[in-house]
């Protein structure tokens, strides 16, 4: 089995469902990657391990989600050498607003490339993208996945011009 290139990281299990975007986006790339939960805070020096080791096991890129004090991401990025990509997590208390805050605002030399809250499908394709850089293959399945999504909305625009506005969001709800 190839080596994982990608390291999704989350700091409680409650981020799952949320990290599953980045997941699945890297399944749908078949992008090789491993998804662990560690923390920042509960066991520091068991993350501090893994981001000092990721890169010489494969990992090329890491995205790390977490949220309230969200400092995971930040705490990797300052032992792992290559790209970090920090998801927010949206919090009961402040809406994801702390978590973004947290993440995005790294002190100079510790960069955390930080994507919006709960955005963690853009995290895997920002992932996908950074590993394109050197993958002209990847790259081609990057181009191929915008232009989709470029005919998708055009399609919708079509529909919508076509049924109007009232049957539109009919269709939508069925």
């Amino acid at each position: 089995m190839p080596k994982p290139l990608v390291a999704v990281i989350m700091g409680s299990d409650s981020d799952l469902p949320v990290m599953k975007d980045a997941i699945d986006v890297l399944n749908e790339f078949k992008i090789t990657h491993e998804v662990q939960i560690l923390s920042a805070h509960r066991c520091p020096e068991e993350t501090a391990t893994f981001a000092k080791n990721a890169s010489k096991r494969s990992i090329r890129v890491v995205i790390a989600a977490a949220g309230g004090a969200a400092h995971l991401a930040g705490v990797i990025a300052a032992h792992f050498p290559l790209p970090v990509i920090g998801v927010p997590i949206k919090t009961s208390t402040l809406s994801g607003l702390d978590s973004l805050y947290s993440i995005v605002q790294m002190p100079p030399g510790i960069p955390v490339a930080t994507v919006g809250i709960n955005a963690a499908k853009n995290a895997g394709i920002l992932a996908i993208q950074i590993l394109a850089i050197n993958d002209q293959r990847l790259t081609k399945k990057i181009v191929d996945y915008k232009e989709g999504l470029a005919k998708s909305i055009s399609q919708k625009n079509v529909k919508l011009t076509k049924l109007g506005v009232n049957k539109y969001l009919a269709a939508m709800h069925k």
